[in-house]
């Protein structure tokens, strides 16, 4: 495991204990420890040089969490004119970014999916028909009668 995998599961791990925190003491202590580890990681995008990369993102709830996660390590997320809102751009250190925020974003995304999708099902279920299955297959077209 490299140092950078290193600094990233003891910050993952310090955000864990910062948003389970009961106290004010035990907060505060959580979030030094972050801007610690912050700062550690801001040594290695020293020799890690960001790079820009472009993103698309499926939807719309997509863009939303990836800008969140982005801001929330400090990455300035930003379009060019004409660029569709589903478009994304950053700038930031490739290791980082891939190991960090893009398998977050990948794996929040995927639960935030499967909550929606739930979600639509039942309100489907409860409010218009009980049955939400997809259309059946048939082998031709039926003809107007």
């Amino acid at each position: 495991m490299s140092i950078e995998d290193q600094l990233q599961e003891k910050l993952r791990k310090v955000e864990a204990l910062y948003f389970g925190a009961g106290t004010n003491g035990e907060r505060d202590a959580a979030e030094a420890a972050v801007q610690r580890l912050k700062a550690k990681l801001a040594e290695i995008n020293r020799r890690d040089p960001p790079v820009e990369m472009q993103f698309s993102m499926p939807d719309p709830w997509a863009v939303k969490l990836f800008v969140a996660l982005c801001r929330r390590y400090g990455i300035r997320p930003y379009r060019y004119p004409r660029q569709r809102r589903t478009t994304i751009m950053v700038r930031a250190s490739r290791g980082f970014f891939d190991a960090v925020v893009w398998r977050q974003c990948s794996e929040m995304h995927t639960d935030l999916w499967l909550h929606f999708e739930e979600t639509t099902d039942r309100l489907i279920r409860e409010a218009v028909h009980s049955d939400t299955s997809d259309a059946e297959t048939v082998p031709t077209p039926i003809t107007a009668r």
